[in-house]
């Protein structure tokens, strides 16, 4: 089981379209996968459950989240909660004793299945209060104290733990475009991570600031295993997380401009991404890609062009882009403009097959 994540320091550039799309992917080749919706903005949950779920899911947890988790538990029967951890949960609810320093969960609720091979656990607006507790117990790492190291291998043990649970092959984890205490240790604590990058001067500017927050981050995971028992070390990866490589996504097609098919302009930017993550990522974090591997996209070009509407289609009926034109439940205002493009949705499966298969090529390096 690996974990991974998909991570840039710029938003807007489709990253949890992505994301979405590449679990479905995964799972109809026959892989078995977890996503875990860590951005505190939901945008993976939106696009994974119906409005009404996600609206029942959240209110059953707002009083362990509001007043409390242990003084809500103990209003409740076992019967009553025996019913609440029957059923999915989202992150912030599983995170809540870590964050409150009390115990932790006797038994985990089962994630939302979204297919037979691919389930989610939910995000929660709140996360953000988990983020503010990983900061302020960070300096008491060093010390090796037990509630800072489970506050901060939390997510990764949640990950492990589920992966144990159902036969997971990938857990993948969503987060936020922040820097911030969350992210570092989620990115810190992954196995491997990839960047979605649109063809443009920001993207090469979010690409080193992730270089720099990774290496400041690496310092200090390196600090801390030096001053930490062996058996507190073992619950942290033995590695610090290495880069997959990056793709474009999202980017304008101009057909016959290039190799890519990107303007000019956008190609100069495009070209320059692979030095940018030279410059600034770490050698010992990508050791495993060979220069050919650095240079081209993940996937090359199959999900690099925008898919103009589809995603936001995808999303309102919460299914891949490829299984929209089939679904029963159709509105009728949108039957005609499906008519049309049916076949066009349809293709985008072969393009995000062809994606995961480069991806899980890069992953299984890490077993080198």
């Amino acid at each position: 089981m690996k974990i991974i994540s998909v991570f840039n320091n710029k938003g807007g550039v489709g990253k949890t379209t992505l994301t979405y799309h590449v679990a479905n992917a995964l799972s109809e080749m026959g892989k078995k996968v977890l996503i875990i919706d860590a951005d505190p903005q939901c945008n993976l949950t939106i696009y994974s459950l119906k409005q009404e779920n996600i609206h029942q899911l959240w209110a059953t947890e707002d009083s362990f989240i509001d007043e409390g988790f242990e003084s809500s538990k103990n209003k409740c029967s076992s019967k009553e909660y025996s019913k609440i951890i029957s059923n999915p949960r989202s992150l912030h609810f599983l995170l809540k004793p870590t964050e409150e320093g009390t115990g932790d969960h006797e038994h985990l609720p089962p994630p939302a299945k979204l297919n037979s091979n691919l389930d989610i656990i939910p995000g929660r607006l709140t996360l953000h209060l988990y983020e503010e507790k990983v900061a302020s117990r960070w300096t008491d790492i060093y010390r090796g104290e037990p509630l800072a190291i489970r506050t901060v291998t939390k997510i990764r043990s949640l990950a492990e733990q589920y992966a144990g649970i159902h036969g997971y092959d990938y857990v993948i984890i969503d987060t936020s475009p922040s820097l911030g205490s969350l992210n570092k240790v989620i990115i810190s604590t992954v196995d491997g991570f990839f960047i979605p990058a649109s063809p443009d001067l920001f993207s090469l500017y979010g690409i080193k600031n992730i270089g720099k927050a990774l290496t400041a981050w690496k310092d200090e995971f390196d600090i801390i295993y030096k001053l930490i028992s062996d058996e507190k070390r073992h619950l942290f990866p033995e590695n610090f997380v290495t880069f997959l490589g990056y793709t474009i996504y999202n980017a304008k097609k101009y057909t016959g401009y290039n190799a890519w098919d990107l303007a000019k302009a956008h190609m100069n930017y495009a070209k320059k991404i692979p030095q940018t993550i030279e410059e600034n990522i770490q050698d010992e974090m990508r050791s495993h890609l060979t220069p050919q591997l650095m240079a081209q996209p993940i996937g090359n070009i199959s999900v690099m062009h925008t898919h103009n509407t589809f995603p936001s289609m995808a999303q309102y009926y919460n299914s891949p882009m490829w299984q929209v034109p089939d679904l029963a439940n159709i509105d009728q205002d949108h039957k005609s403009t499906l008519g049309g493009s049916g076949d066009k949705y349809r293709a985008t499966k072969k393009s995000y097959i062809e994606f995961c298969e480069d991806l899980l090529t890069r992953i299984s390096l890490l077993e080198n």
